[in-house]
């Protein structure tokens, strides 16, 4: 049995929404942001926003760190989310993965991935 198959993810406390950060300096690090990607687009924040439109839900699967090179472990989240036709944005650090699904569809996701052998903490 493959560990990624069977991970524990936990939910978040509270609700974010992704934001265009205009340059580098929109995204100055603050107690709100979970994330920010720069990328060839622009920057991305991820950040804290209990009451915004477009929220997201994040669960997080690197409170049981695995190894950088273990193989499958993010798939393992986001396929079966996939094929239950729930939207993700993702983003990785060096112990885990951040996976966002919308706010209005964290039960359902929790059901998804509990369904395919993970296990949610809340």
């Amino acid at each position: 049995m493959s560990v990624a198959s069977h991970q524990t993810l936990r939910v978040l406390e509270g609700s974010y929404v992704l934001e265009r950060a205009a340059d580098g300096t929109d995204g100055v690090p603050r107690a709100d942001v979970l994330a920010m990607v720069f990328g060839p687009d622009g920057s991305t924040v991820m950040r804290r926003n209990d009451t915004g439109a477009d929220r997201w839900s994040a669960l997080w699967n690197g409170d049981e760190a695995h190894d950088v090179q273990a193989t499958g472990m993010l798939s393992a989240i986001v396929a079966p989310l996939a094929a239950g036709g729930l939207p993700v944005w993702v983003v990785s650090s060096y112990d885990g993965d951040i996976v966002l699904v919308p706010a209005d569809r964290l039960d359902e996701a929790c059901e998804v991935l509990e369904a395919a052998g993970h296990q949610i903490r809340r």
